[in-house]
């Protein structure tokens, strides 16, 4: 039996589905037809298989199409919403649109007054600068005539400024004629002091220095002047250093006056001296004492005036610190007088408690001065000198400056709150000692 049609779809609503039961009682008939059929023909079977075949598509094709027609009506729908808003959406931009062309509109015209200002503005402002332009115009005409009149002016001083220059460079040429005369008059004369401050000659360099009482002492000498601290024997060694690598001549060691003072000092000069290739010459001309004293009697060459006096004594020192510590001071300085004393007891061949012996029966102070003459005598000096020429001052001494002879360490001297003079000496070195003659404390 044929289906129940379906009930046509209303316009605008989906299609409705067929029910599950609906379809189970379908499938129950069809069932039931096919069974009574089996007993026809195989053909008609087949025909009503293809027929409810055919069928069936033709529903499922139905739904679909109705299901199309569900989305395209929607889809309608939604095109013509969306046309009316946007039917709404360009009539508001029209709107817009009007509002900005009424706003330019009014705008432009309120530029194009604002211009028309402006280009009065301008025609006016031209009209003055042309006015202004006119005015400057007859100005500059007649500063031109002024400035033309001020030039010629000015030409005609020129030409007499030239005319007196003329004669001052003339002028300038006579003085400066007369000043490079003046000036290679006193070029001619410092030249002649200067030829007139200098000796001419080279100093005299000897082999032999000593000859019948007079000692010749070339530029190669050294001062030793003052106490020696430190320092004095890198100035003295430097020395002794350079001239040996200049050559082999003699070498002045030259004492005005010296004390004596830092046992290490003074040794590092016997030192250098002892290892010279050059031999040294010590010239004691005033006053020689201590440490000074024993440089004197252990030079290989000695030199004394005869009123020069040399002066040998014990080393004296200040001690502190509790009995131990002073007895390690005396210790060294024990030690200390008997490398330094020894050698020059041995050179008056004699020992060295004879030496300290002779000492105080000289000078109950221990304090044992001789007159040059007689320390060549006691072998504290190998000759006395009657005359020393000293042949290396080919300058002449000025008297403000520092003589080249002298010395170059000095000592700042002091007052008391006595009003006597002292000297500060330097601080010393680990182990050193100061062995210098200093009676009235003058060296503190």
């Amino acid at each position: 039996p044929a289906t129940p049609a379906a009930s046509p779809a209303l316009p605008g609503a989906p299609a409705t589905p067929a029910k599950p039961e609906e379809r189970a009682v379908l499938e129950k008939l069809t069932t039931e037809n096919q069974m009574v059929r089996e007993e026809v023909t195989k053909r008609l079977k087949d025909l009503v298989t293809e027929k409810e075949e055919l069928r069936i598509k033709a529903e499922v094709q139905a739904e679909r199409q109705k299901a199309e027609l569900s989305k395209l009506e929607a889809e309608y729908q939604r095109l013509a919403l969306e046309n009316r808003l946007n039917e709404e959406k360009n009539k508001k931009s029209l709107d817009d649109l009007s509002a900005v062309q009424r706003r330019l509109s009014a705008e432009n015209q309120l530029d194009e007054e604002k211009h028309k200002k402006e280009l009065a503005n301008i025609r006016q402002t031209r009209e003055k600068l042309q006015q202004e332009n006119d005015i400057l115009r007859e100005k500059l005409r007649g500063e031109e005539m002024k400035s033309n009149s001020e030039k010629l002016a000015l030409d005609l001083e020129g030409q007499r400024m030239a005319s007196e220059g003329a004669k001052l460079r003339l002028e300038r040429d006579k003085l400066e004629e007369k000043v490079t005369r003046l000036r290679i008059d006193l070029e001619e004369r410092t030249k002649k002091e200067d030829w007139r401050s200098q000796a001419n000659r080279d100093p005299q360099v000897a082999k032999e220095p000593f000859k019948d009482g007079v000692l010749t002492i070339s530029d190669r000498r050294i001062p030793l002047n003052g106490a020696i601290y430190r320092g004095v024997s890198d100035f003295i060694n430097e020395r002794i250093d350079y001239w040996n690598n200049v050559s082999e001549d003699p070498i002045f060691l030259v004492i005005d006056s010296c004390p004596g003072g830092s046992v290490q000092e003074g040794y590092r000069i016997l030192k250098a001296m002892q290892a010279s290739r050059a031999p040294i010459h010590v010239v004691v001309k005033s006053f020689a004492a201590s440490m000074c004293a024993t440089i004197t009697t252990l030079a290989a060459k000695s030199y004394v005036y005869p009123n020069a006096i040399i002066l040998h004594h014990q080393m004296s020192l200040g001690v502190w610190g509790n009995m131990t510590q002073t007895k390690e001071q005396l210790e060294l300085a024990r030690e200390w007088w008997r490398r330094l004393a020894d050698p020059v007891a041995k050179k008056m061949g004699t020992s060295l408690e004879g030496y300290v012996k002779r000492m105080y029966e000289k000078n109950s102070d221990g304090d044992w001065e001789e007159f040059g003459d007689e320390a060549v005598k006691v072998k504290w000096a190998t000759n006395v000198v009657q005359e020393i020429r000293e042949t290396g001052i080919i300058k002449k001494p000025e008297v403000e400056k520092k003589s080249a002879l002298s010395s170059p360490f000095s000592l700042e001297e002091k007052l008391n709150e006595k009003g006597e003079r002292y000297v500060s000496l330097p601080r010393l070195d680990p182990f050193d000692l100061y062995w210098i003659y200093n009676p009235d404390k003058y060296y503190r």
